[in-house]
């Protein structure tokens, strides 16, 4: 795993200095809704290893996951233990998070509507899960003091320090019981929390937050407001899910034209059995910031399309999450059906349609593919 400095936000308030360097950059990538359908838990079941096996999945996408200091995914399952179900109320094995974590992923963020799927005992065991696998998370606590020492999220990596805020609309109508803590969208909320993150001095500050209208391509008004109200009040990046299909990527230049602010409405789905067209995949994010004296900004960011294969045998499907452009340039390799083309085909169509104005990330077109042993 990536090694990465995992602040208390109490103990950076009592820290003196903060060291200052002179040129540093930072490559952070954001993935969408890592789903477990019903489909995918039994797809995931490996009869050799007599357990469940997620490795597949990730296989060809580790090499851009991995290649990040920090990757991020919204992790939108519990991992409430058996019985294993998807929808509506998701419990994934275990093995999910493990194979994503062994992929690259670094951070899960948590709050989004199926946070509370399996009700208290749920809950309470996904955070020790992810706690006993050493995957970093946030938006979900145990109590008032867990949030209060870890919230909002500070981590630092090669001198630049970053802040991660996580927000949910709601979770489904379910009550979220006492002591524990969901995130939830609430500007008074969210104006302390960056508030508090201020105070920690961070170079960079993020705010993801699960929020939109399911399967509507472009944001609405409220998701359009929200945003201006965060980016006005200290968020440097606002980073969406919960709409399961890609919607629109904004950034805003500063005052000497570079990129000062940006806006991913909706990552879409990273993995997940939503077959219907614009639902079967995704978009991963790369943002890379870049710290001088003069500051932290944004040097550059793209977007890295990624379309889910499900391939069904033997009464099982198995699940793989594919980037478009190293199919593209390695179409041998995955011998797809005739519907499958045209499916990958239409998503990347669709995608860069959506997408014109934004630089599409060129990874896997100029980088060796590397394998799942690398």
């Amino acid at each position: 795993m990536k090694r990465l400095v995992l602040i208390s936000i109490i103990l950076v308030l009592h820290l003196a200095t903060y060291g200052q360097v002179d040129t540093s950059r930072l490559s952070l990538v954001f993935a969408g809704d890592i789903m477990g359908h019903d489909e995918q838990i039994t797809g995931a079941w490996d009869d050799s290893l007599r357990d469940y096996n997620y490795e597949p999945t990730f296989r060809y996408v580790r090499p851009f996951i991995e290649q990040a200091d920090i990757a991020i995914g919204n992790l939108e399952v519990t991992l409430a233990g058996k019985p294993y179900k998807g929808y509506p109320q998701f419990s994934s094995p275990d093995a999910l998070a493990l194979a994503a974590r062994d992929a690259g992923f670094d951070v899960f963020i948590q709050a989004n509507n199926h946070a509370l799927d399996r009700g208290q005992a749920g809950f309470r065991r996904t955070l020790l899960m992810l706690d006993s696998l050493d995957i970093i998370h946030t938006g979900t606590f145990s109590d008032s003091s867990e949030r209060q020492l870890q919230y909002p999220l500070i981590l630092e990596k090669k001198g630049i320090r970053i802040a991660i805020l996580n927000y949910t609309y709601g979770t489904n109508g379910i009550t979220i019981p006492r002591p524990f803590i969901i995130n939830r969208i609430d500007t008074f909320q969210i104006r302390q929390d960056l508030n508090k993150a201020g105070l920690a001095n961070p170079d960079f500050v993020i705010v993801t937050i699960h929020w939109g209208e399911e399967y509507q391509r472009f944001e609405n008004r409220t998701q359009q407001n929200l945003a201006g109200f965060m980016l006005k009040h200290g968020a440097d990046a606002i980073v969406g899910s919960h709409p399961h299909v890609i919607q629109p990527v904004k950034s805003y230049p500063g005052t000497d034209s570079s990129i000062n602010h940006m806006v991913v409405y909706s990552l879409g789905n990273f993995v997940s059995n939503q077959r219907a067209q614009y639902k079967d995949g995704g978009i991963l994010v790369e943002l890379k910031l870049l710290k001088t004296s003069g500051g932290t900004r944004i040097e550059d960011f793209s977007f890295l399309p990624s379309w889910v294969q499900r391939i069904d045998f033997a009464g099982k499907s198995t699940f793989h999450v594919i980037p478009v452009s190293f199919y593209e340039n390695n179409t041998a390799l995955f011998r797809l059906s005739d519907h499958d083309r045209y499916k990958i085909a239409l998503f990347a169509e669709d995608t860069r349609k959506h997408l014109k104005n934004i630089k599409e990330n060129t990874f896997f077109e100029v980088s060796p593919f590397q394998g799942s042993d690398e």
